[in-house]
């Protein structure tokens, strides 16, 4: 059973309270009001929130030190490449990597000599923590433009969103000759990552 008093409304205690308190009251409600308001804001007592796999970030990695460039080479365990590049995906950004597509070929001068640039460690330092995901033109071309990615010339650097398809976030082709790689995929590559227009 209920009493028949009934808890008294902010409003009359507000009344009640002389008016010699009341500039006291009201400081100490704002200062509340403030503090709640803080709280709520910048909620520094919870956890960062993972983003959503739509949503995945496009920085660079956050590692402290990141591994040289790498290529791990499609296994060509299936008809579409989505479930391989979202699994390398999830895998590189649990590690603190971020993964590209390259699609190149045996017979592509440019292809060969960026290769060979990340093979020897000319590119480590300057492309630390990228994981290539390689594909070769030949046999998965299909497959990529099934998986959304379009393009005319190799070599085709780019970034899968975390379903991995692509959506043209993507340098294709390249210059040859021995500046290919510092003078041309390089530069391009980074803008790319930078989340600036290329191409």
């Amino acid at each position: 059973m209920l009493p028949d008093w009934k808890w008294p409304t902010l409003r009359s205690v507000l009344l009640r309270v002389s008016t010699a308190n009341r500039p006291l009251l009201q400081k100490g409600l704002r200062a509340l009001l403030g503090a709640l308001f803080a709280a709520l804001l910048f909620d520094c007592g919870r956890p960062a929130s993972k983003p959503r796999k739509r949503e995945a970030s496009t920085a660079a990695p956050s590692a402290p030190n990141p591994p040289p460039p790498s290529f791990l080479h499609y296994p060509r365990t299936g008809t579409a490449i989505e479930p391989w590049v979202q699994e390398q995906f999830e895998i590189a950004e649990g590690a603190h990597l971020r993964v590209l597509v390259y699609v190149g070929a045996s017979w592509c001068e440019p292809c060969q000599r960026f290769h060979q640039a990340v093979e020897r460690g000319e590119l480590n330092g300057t492309l630390n923590g990228l994981r290539f995901l390689e594909f070769d033109q030949d046999q998965d071309a299909a497959a990529l433009k099934t998986a959304g990615y379009l393009y005319q010339y190799i070599p085709v650097l780019a970034l899968p969103d975390p379903d991995g398809r692509n959506h043209g976030k993507m340098i294709s082709g390249s210059i040859k000759g021995p500046r290919a790689v510092q003078e041309n995929l390089v530069p391009r590559l980074q803008a790319l990552l930078s989340g600036q227009t290329v191409d």
